[in-house]
């Protein structure tokens, strides 16, 4: 029912079309009643009364009920499948917008997979259930009901024989309902494994090839795609002991019909025209009954995955968001205070001190895994701290407004991500009005114009997926292109210069320089060479900072920056190197 109640809320929207279509199902209901007595009428007023003058009236009656059922039928079906694009449209739309805004912590815990199963298959099950399943539960109980009316009128105690078989039969139904529902959640379930199996596939088919695993990956696909098979077989057996069941009882509402009806008309208890009757509306019981178990099976399927899609709609985001109203510019000092956070399962950062005042930049160095990205991570409320005070401009960055805040950051990120578009939109994403003109500016600072003009069409080059076909160097310098086309207040480079020579990471550097006058810069790099020119330099190891100066002081007190310094340019005079 909860299933029910949260489709209510979009379906609602649509209440006038929904009733009016429930309207047009009853109408339907009740003109399939007509035909059945009309052509008793024929058989005892025409063939046995002899009235052959009523005969041409009833056909063509017949006729134009049956033109008009069909042509109101139709009708509501068009009107139901525009409720169901309408609603499944507005729910796709509030499941993208949460996917939004769900904080870096969901997607850890989520596979990609599951969210796309959640996209289509799930909203695909919800579609049909709108479009046809509701109508369809209508439809058939309603004929059912005109039907057993109708039939009492006529003759009831054959409606009475003929009905004992119902029981038996809303039994089985029940049977089926209960044991088909956990079969669609684990096939729904599967389905989604199957899904992050194929996509994981897709994202890494280079590593795959790289590694000559195709093999182990067919392998790995044919596991999921067995279990994914053996759901649905799981599935089919629980329909292979009711169904058949369900179908045979129908069918005995013919033969009971028959035996008792035949031996009413021996007697002369009933006329050969109102057996007619209830041999034409035998179908209005059979049908309805034979229909149930489908109509289980896609009700159950629907509450699996609605179970599902409302799960994600309802789930939050850890971030909680600030202070909408708030005016106040990001331009202003950055300073960690005893800022402690974890994941969970052990600390990640421990204790972390400093400030950072416009107009400075801020190298973070340090092994892999030490806390440098999860830093400023932190910074930009991609998650928050575990304890302790982060504040940009005086202010904790938990009372900022979220897009406020991140809007006035530009950050270039470990890994980096182009969309399948052109070069131009790529480097205009975070500022989509800036003129061609301010797009050549930014990768020339970059030092990503010269090899975008040389491509065979230059900006309007279509990067490729996540940007293959582009080098790890090339993807950096447009990524860095984007971040500072922003013009942001504080700019955060999270080993952007990785992939590129030295010689290109010079010229970057000293185009970074001039440009970092009132801005907030953060750099985090393993290069020497990318954090030596910086005005405060922190090397992390283990979540903390156990050093912390300019270039020459930490030079100075050979400690872990000493010896990667050693390690990169080899032994050379300490105090000759620090003047360099």
């Amino acid at each position: 029912m909860q299933s029910l109640r949260w489709a209510w809320s979009y379906i609602r929207n649509h209440k006038i079309r929904l009733y009016s279509g429930l309207l047009l199902a009853l109408v339907v209901s009740a003109l399939n009643m007509v035909n059945p007595y009309l052509a008793g009428k024929i058989v005892d007023d025409v063939m046995f009364g002899g009235n052959i003058g009523l005969l041409w009236s009833l056909l063509a009656t017949m006729i134009g009920i049956t033109v008009v059922r069909t042509s109101v039928r139709y009708g509501y079906q068009i009107m139901f499948e525009k409720i169901s694009q309408s609603v499944i449209f507005n729910m796709r739309e509030n499941l993208y917008n949460r996917l939004l805004q769900l904080d870096f912590s969901f997607y850890n815990r989520t596979k990609t997979g599951d969210i796309m199963a959640r996209m289509t298959g799930d909203m695909e099950a919800i579609r049909h259930f709108t479009a046809w399943t509701i109508y369809m539960i209508f439809e058939n109980a309603t004929i059912l009901i005109f039907a057993i009316i109708f039939m009492f009128t006529i003759h009831p105690p054959l409606t009475l024989a003929i009905l004992t078989i119902a029981p038996i039969i809303g039994f089985f139904a029940f049977r089926l309902s209960r044991d088909v529902k956990p079969t669609f959640t684990e096939i729904r379930n599967q389905f989604a494994r199957l899904n992050s199996v194929v996509q994981e596939n897709i994202s890494g088919n280079r590593v795959v090839k790289a590694f000559a695993k195709e093999s182990y990956e067919i392998e790995k696909f044919s596991i999921e795609n067995e279990a994914f098979k053996n759901r649905n077989l799981q599935s089919a057996k629980v329909w292979e002991k009711n169904l058949p069941v369900l179908d045979s009882l129908a069918g005995v509402l013919t033969v009971v019909m028959i035996l008792v009806g035949g031996t009413m008309v021996i007697s002369g208890s009933l006329t050969i025209g109102e057996l007619v009757i209830f041999n034409s509306l035998i179908w209005a019981l059979n049908n309805p009954m034979r229909m149930a178990g489908w109509l289980i099976n896609d009700v159950q399927r629907f509450i699996a995955s609605a179970e599902k899609v409302e799960d994600l709609l309802e789930t939050k985001s850890q971030i909680i968001n600030g202070d909408e109203q708030n005016t106040q510019s990001s331009v202003g000092t950055v300073e960690f205070n005893q800022v402690y956070f974890s994941y969970g399962d052990g600390m990640v950062l421990e204790g972390i001190n400093f400030t950072a005042s416009p107009g400075q930049t801020v190298g973070i160095i340090g092994p892999t895994g030490s806390g440098k990205s999860t830093l400023v991570n932190l910074l930009s409320r991609f998650y928050d701290s575990t304890s302790g005070h982060i504040s940009v401009g005086g202010m904790n960055v938990k009372e900022w407004d979220i897009h406020k805040l991140r809007s006035s950051m530009g950050m270039v990120m470990q890994d980096i991500f182009l969309f399948s578009d052109t070069i131009e939109g790529n480097i205009a994403y975070g500022h989509p009005t800036a003129t061609l003109e301010e797009v050549y500016e930014a990768a020339r600072k970059a030092e990503a114009h010269d090899f975008i003009i040389s491509m065979p069409e230059g900006y309007d080059t279509i990067v490729g997926e996540r940007g293959v076909g582009l080098s790890g160097g090339q993807k950096q310098r447009i990524a860095l292109a984007r971040a500072l086309l922003k013009d942001p207040n504080i700019l955060i480079l999270d080993d952007t210069t990785s992939s590129v020579d030295m010689e290109t990471e010079e010229r970057i550097q000293k185009t970074l320089s001039s440009i970092q006058q009132n801005k907030t810069c953060f750099i985090i790099a393993h290069r020497i060479s990318s954090v030596k020119d910086a005005d405060l330099i922190l090397v992390m190891d283990d979540g903390k900072i156990i050093e912390r100066g300019t270039h020459e002081e930490l030079l100075l007190k050979r400690g872990y920056y000493y010896n990667v310094f050693q390690n990169q340019y080899g032994n050379f005079d300490i105090h000759l190197m620090a003047r360099k």
